[in-house]
């Protein structure tokens, strides 16, 4: 069994574990996943979470064997401050945190919620700390030591987050976290890339400056702005940064954060890191947020899209009618089985060829060769049908078309054997031959 081919759980690339690849990698040896659906994800714009909701969420991701889970912000709501306690009271199994203002009075309420943590947040770049706050730049700084310090007092796990990290101008902004290591306070620092604007190659270098300077654990906590928060989370895993910030498939603010299912699935496949998570129970748990998020996902969004295992063209359909029982990776990169999807399964719709039709007759139990010249019938209703409909058929779309194409085929073939059984059998009394021909026959004899 190779790393890249796991029997028949996945088959990557070998390329993946090329050693030249893998000597570059220094994962820590502990990961951990920080979900933040419960407050980054309610950012996104028209998501409203209820205390009920908070809970359910929180026990699935407790399910799922999530490490951290920032349950919200106490200083919202009375609501948000019940539903954080209410999760803490339930000792879910993964550690509580709260998110904060660099405010004593946001830590107060924090502590007030028995959080295991908190990650307390202030601006970091002048430019954000002029323009869309407003403040002199002594007053962040003077914030930040006053409300870390009394985090730390109150025996919090402080996680210092500096929103716009990555836009902040580099001097200023490693001076500033300096600063409050030495006279406030933090256990850990947020790597914060709040607009999603730098790539994997600038995550690497900006992790690599922030290491040479300050000797703190490091979380990653990106956006997704670019699509590439999973992968620059994976960058900053490869050089040693140990708690991923992620979001149930991405919600979060404007374009979201990195998606919990695809940083766990692509550390543990593409990695070899195993993260310690109830993998088959990503796509429960994406299914659950989004129906109380009230939000919907691409069908074919990595991981947990709906229609990720649904296969609707004709060569790919004769691909899963042979290998689909025993060599199923042939065809996906890792079985629908190990992240808790649906079966594999033929659709029917316009890109449809023989062998999808030949596919799903078989499934519906209807008996026709592959060869018979009625599958082409089907076919050219399917695409016609789904041409008109701009989209896929129904089961019961599907048997509509196949029972009256059998039906018409069935039919055709007893009007030919009746033509048959009217040239060929003889009328009672008379020669096959008839008059004439019996004439001409007893000529020849």
């Amino acid at each position: 069994m190779e790393p890249w081919k796991n029997d028949n759980r996945w088959f990557v690339s070998p390329y993946n574990y090329d050693p030249d690849v893998r000597s570059s990698l220094r994962f820590a040896p502990r990961i951990e996943l920080h979900d933040i659906t419960l407050r980054d994800g309610e950012q996104q714009a028209g998501v409203v979470f209820s205390k009920d909701d908070k809970i359910r969420i929180a026990e699935a991701l407790a399910e799922v064997g999530v490490h951290r889970i920032e349950a919200g912000m106490p200083s919202v709501s009375r609501d948000d401050a019940d539903a954080i306690s209410t999760i803490v009271r339930r000792r879910l199994g993964p550690k509580i945190f709260a998110f904060c203002r660099c405010m004593v009075s946001d830590v107060k309420q924090a502590v007030d919620c028995g959080v295991d943590g908190i990650v307390i947040e202030i601006p970091s770049s002048q430019h954000i700390i002029q323009y869309a706050y407003d403040w002199p730049l002594s007053k962040a700084v003077d914030l930040s030591i006053e409300a870390t310090r009394y985090a730390k007092a109150q025996g919090l796990y402080t996680v210092f987050f500096p929103i716009d990290g990555t836009r902040a101008e580099p001097g200023w902004f490693l001076d500033l976290i300096e600063q409050v290591a030495r006279e406030g306070h933090m256990d850990a620092l947020g790597l914060v890339d709040t607009f999603g604007g730098c790539s994997p190659h600038a995550i690497a270098r900006f992790t690599q400056q922030v290491q040479a300077r300050i000797a703190k654990p490091l979380e990653a906590h990106f956006h997704d702005d670019f699509g590439l928060a999973a992968a620059n989370t994976i960058t900053a895993l490869t050089m040693g940064v140990q708690v991923a910030h992620v979001t149930v498939s991405s919600l979060g603010e404007r374009a979201g954060n990195a998606a919990l299912e695809d940083v766990a699935m692509a550390l543990r496949v593409l990695y070899g890191v195993d993260l310690g998570i109830r993998y088959d129970k990503l796509y429960k748990l994406s299914q659950l947020v989004r129906k109380l998020a009230r939000f919907e996902i691409p069908s074919n969004r990595p991981i947990v899209g709906d229609m990720l295992f649904k296969v609707e063209s004709g060569i790919i359909s004769s691909w899963l009618s042979r290998c689909k029982a025993d060599r199923p990776v042939e065809l996906f990169p890792f079985h629908w089985e190990m992240v808790g999807q649906p079966e594999a399964d033929v659709v029917i719709g316009k890109g449809n060829g023989r062998d999808s039709i030949a596919f799903r007759l078989r499934a519906i139990g209807v008996d026709i060769p592959g060869d018979d010249p009625r599958v082409d019938t089907i076919l050219a209703r399917v695409k016609q049908a789904s041409l008109r409909k701009h989209a896929l058929l129904s089961d019961d779309e599907f048997r509509r078309i196949a029972s009256a194409v059998v039906r018409l085929g069935n039919g055709a073939r007893r009007s030919a054997a009746r033509k048959l059984a009217a040239r060929t059998v003889p009328s009672r009394g008379r020669s096959r031959r008839g008059p004439s021909g019996a004439r001409r026959a007893a000529k020849r004899r």
